[in-house]
């Protein structure tokens, strides 16, 4: 019995860290976008991407590049759900008003550190 709940035990164990490091990984199309926006001069303010958790999805806000646009949230293939805030009204697209009181922060995934 007790060499069967070690490796009940062991398995479940390992099954935990392949999810975490499987959710630590970042899907290749938010990196392809990284890699897109490190091609272009530096912005003002500085590119960030964040990680969060909404509507029961891995999700990636993207700040944008200048006044007066939406930053976006994208999906884990980077479809655009929505615009959580920006724009000429600073509220966003409409499309999550509760962006900012359901959705749990996780962590900054990359902000352009490059120099002015």
């Amino acid at each position: 019995m007790k060499s069967y709940l070690f490796t009940v035990v062991i398995f479940l164990s390992v099954a935990f860290q392949k999810q975490k490091l499987d959710r630590d990984k970042l899907p290749a199309c938010v990196v392809q976008k990284i890699q897109e926006i490190k091609q272009q001069p530096r912005w003002n303010p500085p590119a960030e991407v964040h990680e969060y958790f909404y509507r029961n999805k891995r999700v990636f806000y993207f700040t944008s590049d200048c006044c007066d646009q939406y930053n976006l949230l994208l999906d884990e293939q980077c479809a655009v759900i929505c615009a959580p805030n920006g724009g000429t009204t600073g509220k966003g697209d409409g499309k999550c008003a509760d962006f900012n009181t359901k959705a749990e922060y996780i962590k900054l995934v990359w902000k352009d550190e490059r120099a002015k």
